[in-house]
């Protein structure tokens, strides 16, 4: 039984953060370690030879806002389209649509990967005792070694506090540091000029995949050299620093985007961290970092006897060939949440990208783009920040919502004739709401709605009545508005649903047996429709506002169509029971009835839980199933809630071992989507962390479980600062499998709450700031 308890046991010492180190040089992109501050990347690799950073920035793109995006013929061929789908003529429905309903983006342009800070270092003597390491900590990259008798250490990390990248060389012996520091030429159309302490680059982000090759932001980087001791000389567009005994180079990024001049932004920026000086940049950067990452430590068991000693590398192909690694997986949770802080801070431009902050310049230059995906991929890069205490990392994706959501207007009115707002299945860093340029992907009305769902996340982890009034339920009102005047009834049942439409990224088999991907009142839809308009109701009512809203809102809830099982027992995609044009497909867009939403779960709808589940099965056992690191992700926060803990880790396993690379970064893999090769894609490693939260708790806002997915192989651990909604941050050990004690802690005004723990259930009150603790007996 749970019961209440007097004091808390702490479990000792918190867990640190951990750390990836290496035994080598990275050679490759993805054996590099990463460094942000919320809007300058880099990769870092760490050679001895030559030290690279390839520099990415958030607001490095192509393209330019427009306003020419929808289909000038879209809302003359919506009612037609709709006739055909009702009269099961999906065929002549699926050509309208290709020829009518498509965007017409006239520069949505990409992310673009910046060019490359070089070290060239003068010895070529062999190199003794290499060690580099990500503190995942302190958010410092480290190279250490000896060469020719001296040691060698070099820092490097991305600073929020001073908007820089640092780099600090040094050396156990005086006058032994020198290098030549360069920026090398990239995919960036520039000009590269030097003086004896900075090194520049000035160019644009222009391409012609994504838009014309005129268009983009321009741009600045610039790198400056601090020297003590030694002589430095400038050679073409190259700097030379020889015999000193220590040495800086700090890296700043400027971009014109809105309306930022990138000269003056570099400038500003450096002057400021030189006059600080490093030691002053370093603890800014340090103790700015670990306000956040300290805030959750977890332990879910021990390694194996030898496995401590060994590099990141080889720890994760050992867990690949079987062996368990609870450290591991615990690190890969801390690195998602690092991953997370270095890359969307409260002030960054804009919120994580398809590759985070991190941009291998492969998606950019693939049929997709390095964008934000609504039909999934963005909403999966901020799956973790809630729970896992990192909540201000989201104010930048709210920031991009609001955008959205007011361009979004205009194609709500020209597209649909409807009030409100909509956005389809990508957005860009100017808030692009069109349907996307192709069928079977481009066609999502809810990828707006899905990607809102975040803010009501944050209203619920943090109870903030201005954001629900300021900032939520503007945008869900609106949302709700567009959903009221474009739900249709279905001729059969009188449903009102959504379409025409697409269940990203999905096809069926029509009636006649041709390959269709347009419907009427997709799954997916029906799982938005509902949540838009539940929490806009919910949201007026606690505001206290729009009665006459409500009212619409309640009716047109009572009227959307029920989930349905179809004839393998699964959860029906679509309104009808049509069989996969892929059995195999990555996507399982209908499934965010389970998560992130809770409309479909295991103990309120036990057969359509197994009918989710099953879904699952039938993906998986299709030949050719298209493994990717947010299906692996997808599936494990999926598994967690079902509340089969052991099925969930074996796919955060997988997502590990065959969807994550040697520096732990995840990566959709080559031959999927079109992509010739693997990309580094960031939802993985947030969904990765997500899925571990999820399976050590859960919450509803009413009720918060304690371990809920608990796998059989992590039997004693524990986890604290975890966040439940409602205001509550929760501390959770277990021994033997099962709960040991749980320290919830509330933040919000006093009030109550209900704690689970598998079938024992107690209904706690507490006080404003009050810690309440629990054992199981």
């Amino acid at each position: 039984m749970l019961n209440l308890a007097s004091e808390w046991k702490s479990p000792g010492t918190d867990a640190p953060s951990g750390a990836l180190w290496y035994a080598r040089p990275a050679t490759r992109w993805f054996e590099a370690l990463p460094i942000g501050n919320g809007r300058l990347g880099g990769m870092v690799y760490g050679g001895t030879d030559r030290e690279r950073v390839q520099l990415s920035e958030s607001t490095a793109w192509s393209g330019e806002p427009s306003t020419a995006d929808v289909s000038a013929t879209a809302r003359q061929y919506l009612a037609p389209i709709r006739e055909l789908l009702f009269a099961g003529r999906h065929g002549e429905a699926q050509r309208l649509a290709t020829e009518h309903l498509v965007g017409r983006p006239q520069s949505f342009g990409t992310n673009l990967p910046l060019p490359e800070v070089q070290l060239d270092f003068l010895s070529e003597a062999p190199v003794l005792d290499y060690r580099r390491t990500l503190d995942l900590d302190t958010g410092v990259a480290s190279i250490n070694y000896e060469q020719d008798g001296i040691r060698v250490t070099r820092d490097v990390f991305a600073s929020n506090p001073h908007g820089v990248i640092a780099i600090r060389l040094t050396a156990d012996r005086p006058g032994s540091i020198g290098f030549s520091l360069s920026i090398q030429d990239g995919v960036i159309p520039g000009r590269i000029t030097a003086t004896d302490t900075d090194v520049v680059l000035r160019g644009h982000a222009y391409e012609n995949l994504h838009s014309n090759g005129q268009q983009g932001v321009a741009l600045e980087i610039r790198t400056r050299l601090e020297a003590e001791g030694g002589s430095v000389r400038c050679v073409d567009n190259t700097v030379y620093l020889e015999g000193a005994d220590s040495a800086v180079v700090y890296v700043a990024v400027g971009t014109s985007w809105a309306g930022d001049d990138p000269g003056f932004r570099t400038d500003v920026l450096l002057s400021a961290a030189v006059d600080a000086g490093y030691a002053a940049v370093r603890a800014a950067h340090i103790a700015d970092h670990q306000a956040l990452m300290r805030r959750v430590s977890i332990d879910l068991g021990s390694a194996p006897a030898d496995a401590a000693a060994l590099p990141t590398d080889e720890r994760r192909a050992r867990l690949a060939s079987g062996e368990a690694d609870a450290e591991l997986i615990a690190l890969y949770f801390q690195f998602g949440r690092y991953l997370t802080v270095a890359g969307s801070r409260r002030d960054s431009s804009l919120p994580l990208a398809l590759q985070g902050l991190w941009n291998d310049g492969l998606a950019s230059s693939a049929p997709w783009t390095n964008d934000f995906h609504l039909d999934m991929n963005t909403q999966q890069n901020y799956w973790a920040a809630e729970v896992t205490n990192l909540a201000e990392c989201q104010e930048p994706l709210f920031r991009l919502i609001e955008t959205t959501a007011a361009h979004g207007r205009t194609t709500a009115k020209e597209m649909y004739g409807a009030p409100g707002w909509v956005a389809h299945t990508v957005t860009n860093a100017w808030g692009y709401t069109a349907p996307g340029s192709g069928i079977g992907w481009g066609l999502n009305v809810t990828g707006g709605a899905w990607i809102a769902l975040q803010l009501w996340e944050h209203y619920q982890y943090g109870g903030d009545e201005v954001f629900l009034r300021e900032r939520l339920y503007p945008v869900f009102r609106e949302a709700a508005e567009f959903f009221l005047a474009h739900l249709v009834a279905e001729p059969e049942h009188g449903w009102l649903v959504t379409g025409p439409s697409e269940s990203p990224e999905n096809w069926y088999l029509a009636p006649d047996g041709s390959q269709c991907s347009v419907s009427m009142g997709a799954t997916a839809d029906r799982v938005f429709v509902e949540a838009v308009l539940r929490i806009c109701a919910e949201s007026a009512e606690l505001l206290d506002v729009d009665a006459e809203l409500r009212a619409r809102i309640a009716e047109a809830r009572r009227r959307l169509p029920p989930f349905r099982i179809g004839r393998h027992g699964q959860l029906q995609e679509w309104l009808h029971d049509y069989e996969e044009a892929d059995p195999s497909h990555r996507h399982t867009s209908h499934l965010s009835a389970l998560f992130p939403e809770r409309q479909i779960t295991p103990r309120d709808t036990p057969a359509l839980a197994r009918a989710a589940e099953l879904t699952i099965e039938r993906r998986q056992q299709a030949p050719g199933w298209e493994q990717t690191e947010w299906v692996e992700a997808n599936f494990t926060v999926y598994f967690a809630r079902l509340l089969k803990g052991d099925r969930a880790l074996a796919h955060l396993t997988n997502l590990i071992t065959d969807a994550s690379e040697a520096n732990l970064m995840s990566y959709s893999a080559g031959g999927v989507a079109g992509a010739a090769q693997n990309i580094y894609s960031f939802d993985g490693n947030a969904g990765g962390t997500a899925g571990i939260a999820e399976m050590l708790l859960q919450s509803d806002g009413s009720e918060i479980e304690l371990l809920p997915a608990l796998p059989a192989s992590w039997r004693d651990g524990y986890v604290r600062g975890l966040r439940a909604r409602g205001g509550f941050t929760v501390d959770l050990r277990w021994r033997d499998g099962r709960l040991d004690a749980a320290r919830i802690r509330s933040s919000s005004a006093a009030g109550s709450t209900r704690l689970r723990y598998g079938q024992e259930i107690l209904d706690v009150k507490f006080d404003k700031g009050e810690a309440v603790v629990v054992r199981s007996s």
